[in-house]
């Protein structure tokens, strides 16, 4: 896929984790019209769209979305709901059925079917930010902790879990966390800037300055990104003085 392509989806991902859905729209469409047929595109834009308030409109993405991919146990689930928030029953009834019918993946040890598994995931995510607007990151971790083992693609979470251990000090694990995100997801330009921070911290300069050229290179306008490199070069300077 073209690079751009991905700094889009990535860009999108990161918005749509801070509830901007209309900026992550923007890129979902332009990524959609570069690449019609990534069914994981179609899906994301059914849910800004929808948490947006357009319904019908999230309604066809979803439906590109499992016409792409027949398995896309999501995106099922998605329609499904959207049909009921519409009131055609009978409709959503059906999808949650070929959901259903779609989820033979097991995990978590084959406990839960793939799209329980989601749902617990994002239900411990939940608890884990609640803990943390408690002050109590010890209980948030052990809640990001959670939702990351039942789905580790769930990059965004693990991206919590990683800044979290950031803020408890913890940060050679933070860090070997993120590496291990960047490895699934290069273009998550969050992860990559936590990474940097991680590293920072740590007093690994060269590798956090590293990190940091990388995020600037993939996002050059990331005012936090520069507030970084800015601190990075104050630090060199009082340790050169």
């Amino acid at each position: 896929m073209d690079p751009a392509v991905e700094q889009m989806i990535a860009r999108a991902r990161e918005n749509f984790a801070r509830s901007a859905y209309l900026a992550a729209l923007e890129d979902l469409q332009a990524a959609a019209e570069r690449y019609p047929g990534f069914a994981d595109v179609q899906n994301l834009m059914g849910l800004c769209l929808s948490l947006a308030g357009r319904p019908e409109e999230a309604l066809a993405a979803f439906e590109r979305a499992t016409a792409l991919n027949e398995g896309y146990v999501e995106a099922h689930l998605n329609r499904a709901i959207t049909l009921n928030d519409l009131g055609r029953i009978d409709e959503a009834r059906e999808s949650f059925q070929r959901a259903a019918e779609a989820d033979g993946e097991k995990t978590a040890g084959g406990r839960f079917s793939s799209a329980a598994a989601a749902r617990i995931a994002n239900l411990h995510a939940q608890l884990g930010d609640t803990y943390l607007q408690a002050g109590a990151a010890e209980e948030a971790l052990e809640e990001f902790r959670k939702a990351a083992a039942l789905r580790p693609q769930f990059m965004d979470i693990r991206n919590k879990l990683a800044r979290t251990l950031l803020d408890l000090g913890r940060h050679e694990e933070a860090a070997a966390e993120l590496e291990g995100i960047l490895e699934d997801r290069p273009s998550f330009v969050a992860a990559r800037a936590n990474l940097g921070l991680a590293l920072y911290r740590a007093g690994r300069l060269d590798d956090a300055e590293r990190e940091w050229t990388r995020c600037q290179q993939q996002q050059p306008d990331n005012a936090q990104v520069s507030g970084y490199l800015g601190m990075l070069e104050r630090q060199r300077e009082m340790g050169s003085a």
